[in-house]
């Protein structure tokens, strides 16, 4: 049973990486920036961090600046996002941290990396597959809801649903869950109404009822 569940689990995933390329989201050029952005992203949209990000970083180029910067001329270049002030504070925070724990250096494990202010284990991930190339499960909103769907877990909690996945979908897809979940959630299997109509695992997936093109 395990077996074909994992079998079924990952064709699904690759017919959706194969639609969906990992253009967007909030993955930069270094792990400092992905980071930071990634913090950033909490109840903003990606085009909106991406907005920002230059601006901090022309004033903030490096861990050691943030670390000694002011929390208020840090939230002053992200302003334009929600919960500026807060983030902030986690950034200054997450950079003092970095600097005397870490060396100067984006931390390379899970444990390491939840200890920073304002990075739980969704952020980690994302790091960890796109700066790392280390396998890592991001549980994001779209994640849920899409795996719930589709019946790969009935669990609710982030940590629950993690586990879950982690029985059933070989260790090397790990990353392709979010980079592949994400854009088909936006694009297709929507939070309010999903387009059954036009998704291409509507046959895979045991959501009822099903939407119709209206």
């Amino acid at each position: 049973m395990i077996c074909h569940m994992s079998f079924l689990y990952t064709k699904i995933l690759v017919c959706l990486s194969k639609k969906y390329s990992e253009k967007g989201g909030t993955h930069l050029d270094t792990s400092d920036d992905t980071l930071i952005a990634t913090m950033l992203a909490a109840q903003c949209t990606d085009a909106a961090v991406l907005k920002a990000m230059p601006g901090l970083r022309r004033k903030f180029p490096d861990w050691k600046s943030l670390a000694v910067a002011r929390i208020e001329d840090i939230a002053k270049t992200i302003r334009t996002l929600n919960l500026y002030k807060t983030k902030a504070r986690a950034v200054k925070e997450t950079a003092i941290r970095i600097q005397d724990v870490y060396a100067g250096c984006v931390p390379r494990t899970m444990q390491d990396l939840i200890t920073l202010r304002g990075v739980g284990r969704k952020t980690a991930s994302v790091v960890l597959s796109a700066c790392f190339h280390i396998p890592a499960i991001a549980i994001d909103t779209h994640v849920q809801r899409i795996v719930c769907r589709l019946g790969w877990t009935k669990k609710k909690k982030p940590i629950d649903i993690e586990k879950d996945l982690m029985k059933f979908i070989p260790k090397k897809y790990w990353s392709t869950i979010n980079s592949a979940l994400v854009p088909f959630g936006r694009d297709i299997c929507k939070a309010r109404k999903p387009e059954c109509y036009r998704c291409p695992i509507a046959a895979q997936c045991p959501y009822s009822p099903k939407t119709v093109l209206s």
